[in-house]
């Protein structure tokens, strides 16, 4: 049997709030580890607090490399991820260290280790049919038919996101097949790492809500609002953008713009991160090859060591940048 002599990198990923940051910062101190965030909001310059972006003295000792790599009035995608992603992978590996991919965008991480399908342009006669149609009927019911024609994509998006939501109908009138057999269909060829998935996964649900909530007014008395209104002091930013309608900022916005009172804001803001949890929990359910951890059992840096220290085969001290 050949041996794989691939160079070694990690995935740590998680739901929202489950720690994952911190367990990364923990895992980096004992091992020779370089960071890099796979999070579709961090890339975003000025978006941290309601992205609960690490902090300037977090980053300054534990450098995460793709946050804020991004002004918030350019889009950043599954393929922009993956072109940024891999020669900073690369860039680690030469060094002697090991990449440790931490976040919570599953379609980053699939996009990156499988590669992205081959899906059609857009359509902008099928887009404003659709668009229509939920004008009359309401993005939920848009949902409902997702999910009858495919479930797997409909698991993992939101029953109002209409950008995403609008897309795999799209992809479904354009090919006749599911938009998540399509990107199962993405050839990626050889992943030049042998990698080792780390999934933390909580069992009781409640103590994360419970997390989620916390961690929200947290974000509030913190100064969240003063940050989305510093977003739209700029002129050049709108609702439809994608950093805007990042789960906290979109409910923001909407209060901001007088659509909701702040009781009304503070619950829909946890209830669509609650929901963000739940999708991100499906998608690592689904990943077989991931090793979980329940982050709310005692010891989890620990059990998360020894994975580590056993897949690297003993390298547990750090060596220089």
């Amino acid at each position: 049997m050949p041996i794989d002599v691939r160079p070694l990198a990690i995935f740590l990923m998680g739901p929202t709030a489950s720690g994952k940051t911190a367990l990364a910062c923990e895992l980096s101190e004992r091992f020779a580890l370089d960071l890099v965030s796979v999070d579709s909001a961090l890339v975003y310059r000025g978006m941290d607090i309601g992205t609960a972006k690490p902090d300037a003295t977090i980053l300054a000792r534990y450098p995460h490399a793709l946050i804020d790599i991004r002004d918030p009035g350019q889009p950043y995608s599954a393929a922009d991820f993956r072109a940024d992603a891999l020669p900073v992978m690369q860039q680690i590996s030469a060094r002697g260290r090991v990449p440790l991919l931490v976040g919570g965008t599953g379609l980053y991480f699939r996009a990156l280790q499988h590669g992205l399908s081959d899906l059609p342009e857009a359509d902008p006669e099928i887009r404003a049919r659709l668009s229509a149609e939920a004008e009359q009927i309401g993005w939920p019911a848009m949902h409902v038919r997702l999910a009858q024609q495919d479930p797997a994509a409909a698991a993992r998006i939101g029953c109002n996101d209409a950008q995403r939501l609008q897309r795999a109908l799209e992809v479904i009138e354009l090919t006749g097949r599911p938009l998540s057999e399509l990107q199962r269909g993405g050839a990626a060829g050889y992943f030049p790492w042998r990698v080792l998935k780390l999934a933390l996964l909580p069992e009781d649900r409640r103590v994360l809500h419970e997390r989620i909530a916390q961690r929200f007014d947290i974000m509030l008395a913190a100064g969240f609002l003063d940050e989305v209104r510093a977003l739209r002091a700029r002129g050049d930013l709108h609702a439809e953008l994608p950093a805007i309608r990042a789960v906290g900022y979109r409910q923001a916005w909407e209060h901001l713009d007088g659509l909701t009172d702040p009781a009304e804001f503070r619950d829909k803001a946890i209830f669509a991160t609650r929901q963000l949890a739940k999708r991100q929990i499906t998608w690592l359910r689904s990943d077989y090859g991931a090793r979980l951890f329940d982050p709310d059992r005692p010891g989890l840096a620990v059990r998360a060591a020894d994975a580590v220290q056993l897949f690297l085969g003993g390298r547990d001290q750090p060596t220089e940048p």
